[in-house]
């Protein structure tokens, strides 16, 4: 494992290259990655650099942006010869502006990206190397950082492989950062829940593995970040996101099954986390968690 500051230097060099058009290759599955923006023009360059510089060479890149007053357009303006759409006009928020998108993706695969985060560099290639190697499955899905408004990495937060009561009893087992998934799963369950807020993205990954026939597998080096600020939407209603993730866990729990209480449940689910990482011998990792809990 590196260190954080081994992972801030590469971040941030790769934020600072400027964007070349790859050369398209129709062999890689077509990826739309979808951008919701709303005034947050101070970190949305480096959320376009992360997706244009990872050079995957067939992407549809869609950014709706909900008619910001800052700096956003003239962002997007910056990079719109690399884009394969964009708007700016007022929306219903962010989950309103994900379906907008979802409604104009012609890729196999999908794939959002928030305005104030971004991908980690060679994200893109390692999700390409691994398409045809897995054809069952419909979800990829990797690592989370968490980074500062001057990307500086200040936490990583390892998956593990998807288990379904992890994700009903602990909350979110995917992040968005570092997820892929296929457009026939939006086909056949559903877009985005646009009466939440918050929660939206555990709603829709809870309703999507609920269903038989959805898999899902963690690919080491799929990896995206969470920038963390006072102006981020986890930062400004965390208590409807609280309220948003126990309607999940209502609508959600006639899928659990075993007559086991709750709380042994979930007892097992963490016992899972550190047995999985002991039995990759990931001590490294295991002493980075454990020195941030002591902090």
């Amino acid at each position: 494992m590196k260190s954080l500051e081994q992972y801030t230097s590469d971040l941030r060099k790769s934020l600072l290259k400027s964007p070349k058009k790859a050369m398209m290759d129709p062999s890689f599955p077509r990826l739309t990655v979808i951008t919701p923006s709303y005034n947050q023009g101070i970190y949305l360059e480096r959320t376009i650099l992360s997706v244009l510089n990872q050079g995957y060479p067939n992407l549809e890149y869609i950014i709706i942006d909900g008619g910001s007053t800052d700096s956003s357009v003239e962002v997007i303006k910056k990079y719109e010869n690399y884009l394969s759409y964009w708007v700016s006009e007022k929306d219903n928020g962010q989950v309103h502006a994900l379906n907008k998108g979802l409604s104009r993706a012609t890729g196999e695969w999908l794939s959002f990206q928030n305005s104030d985060d971004v991908y980690f560099p060679e994200t893109f290639s390692r999700f390409g190397a691994v398409i045809n190697k897995y054809p069952n499955v419909s979800i990829f899905y990797g690592d989370l950082f968490m980074i500062t408004p001057d990307d500086t990495v200040t936490e990583l937060l390892k998956t593990l492989p998807f288990n379904f009561k992890s994700q009903y009893f602990e909350g979110m087992q995917i992040h968005n950062q570092s997820l892929f998934f296929k457009k026939k799963l939006v086909e056949k369950f559903g877009l985005f829940d646009e009466s939440y807020r918050f929660a939206f993205d555990y709603e829709f990954i809870t309703r999507f593995t609920a269903q038989p026939g959805t898999y899902t597998k963690r690919i080491e080096g799929l990896a995206g970040a969470l920038r963390v600020h006072e102006d981020a939407k986890s930062s400004t209603i965390a208590e409807v996101g609280k309220q948003e993730h126990a309607r999940v866990q209502a609508d959600f729990r006639k899928y659990i099954s075993g007559g086991l209480p709750h709380k042994l449940q979930y007892l097992y689910c963490r016992i899972r986390k550190i047995a999985y990482l002991v039995a990759q011998m990931d001590w490294k990792y295991i002493a980075h968690r454990k020195s941030l809990q002591q902090k």
